[in-house]
């Protein structure tokens, strides 16, 4: 991986051209996860986070995730611009198959963010490298490497994006 902007084409978007502080918005494209063959979560109402350097991170509410997979971990982390985060863990039977899967810390969601996230108040993001699969209009994503920040990346979104071995000097 390489360090400096890769310029976008057009109808992409550079995450270094994302703001620090980061900033909260509305996504109109379907969203969806799929863990252990099951549909968590499929919304039109979404939001996303941009913040430099990094792929957006998806924010799905409650309402339209099937809650009862989800378990709360006991793990929580800090961050410096949304405040609290508290850890879900999840469990799964295929219905095909009937094979059970599970993910620990595998998705995330504020609580009590700051108010200039309170947006995002129970909303839960998932990590892609956790689930099946990951959908954003369509598009399956790509995991973000690292883990730490749980970017999903489209083709709409060139980097080189931080996270990765190396990169956390950026």
């Amino acid at each position: 991986m390489r360090y400096g902007r890769i310029e976008p084409a057009s109808g992409q978007e550079s995450v270094w051209d994302y703001p620090r502080p980061p900033r909260m918005e509305d996504v109109d494209e379907k969203v969806k996860v799929v863990f252990g063959g099951v549909t968590l979560a499929y919304t039109t109402r979404a939001k996303r986070v941009l913040e430099t350097s990094h792929p957006p991170v998806y924010y799905i509410p409650p309402e339209d995730i099937q809650m009862e997979f989800l378990s709360p971990s006991g793990r929580t982390s800090m961050c410096e611009w949304k405040g609290r985060a508290r850890y879900y863990d999840i469990a799964t039977e295929d219905e095909i198959t009937g094979e059970k899967k599970s993910g620990r810390n595998a998705a995330w969601f504020y609580p009590e963010p700051v108010p200039e996230f309170d947006g995002l108040r129970d909303y839960v993001a998932f990590y892609p490298s956790k689930m099946d699969a990951c959908w954003v209009g369509g598009e399956k994503v790509e995991a973000q490497d690292g883990d730490f920040y749980g970017g999903w990346i489209t083709a709409s979104i060139v980097g080189p994006f931080k996270g990765a071995r190396g990169t956390w000097g950026w």
